[in-house]
């Protein structure tokens, strides 16, 4: 695990600290999962992912993050976290639209943080928990800037007394000179609750994570068409 890894990681444990002494914390989710692919590409096309995902809501907006630890077939291990923080800046009841926001991610890899920030709208939408809209500016580390637009959403339903949750995002990346075209990530999640058939109060989920991502990595012509095997723990 690298130095910068490390730093990273104290620097968020830090941030959650003080967040939650400086600010009133409205609610907050934790979550493992547990994916397994094997249509990946660029490198290896088996990969496992385990996700660490934690979300909170604070009376200044709301924090979002997550940190992937994927494993290939090959041996190679990589580690990718992001950290979004949503600053609201207006809010509205009675209204189509939740709040306006000041919205900022940091994309921490192996070898590179890129820093985005932009504007964002949520959206009081029948039949959705959450409906996002984020556009932002991208301060990449060691290509040219560029900007992105970021839809995301989630929605819980019931059939036949099963309950269903389906969510997801979708960015576009706006193409760099002399790197590569624009790209499309489109990654949804279907999963199926088994928390009620196990007497246990947080949800547990399993399913099939769908990604098709055009021109990955800003690279032509590679588009990927990848299902995962999913299993997803709240606690």
């Amino acid at each position: 695990m690298s130095r910068n890894f490390i730093s990273i990681a104290s620097l968020v444990l830090l941030g959650f600290t003080t967040s939650n002494v400086s600010a009133e914390q409205y609610w907050s989710d934790a979550s493992l999962t547990y994916l397994n692919g094997s249509q990946y590409e660029v490198g290896d096309p088996d990969r496992q992912v385990l996700t660490f995902e934690y979300v909170a809501g604070y009376d200044w907006g709301k924090l979002f993050s997550f940190a992937d630890r994927l494993e290939s077939s090959d041996g190679f291990k990589e580690t990718y976290i992001e950290i979004s923080p949503e600053y609201y800046i207006a809010e509205f009841e009675n209204s189509w639209i939740k709040n306006f926001s000041v919205s900022g991610t940091a994309e921490v890899g192996d070898g590179f943080t890129n820093y985005l920030y932009g504007l964002g709208v949520a959206f009081d939408v029948p039949g959705f928990d959450f409906l996002e809209l984020d556009a932002y500016k991208r301060n990449n580390d060691g290509l040219p800037n560029n900007y992105q637009l970021t839809a995301s959403w989630g929605a819980r339903f019931v059939i036949a007394d099963t309950q269903w949750l389906y969510d997801g995002f979708i960015d576009y990346a706006s193409g760099i000179s002399g790197v590569g075209p624009a790209n499309l990530n489109f990654t949804s999640q279907l999963k199926l609750d088994l928390a009620p058939y196990f007497n246990i109060d947080s949800p547990l989920y399993i399913g099939v994570e769908y990604v098709y991502w055009r021109n990955k990595f800003y690279i032509d012509g590679v588009n990927e068409h990848n299902p995962n095997l999913l299993v997803k723990w709240h606690f």
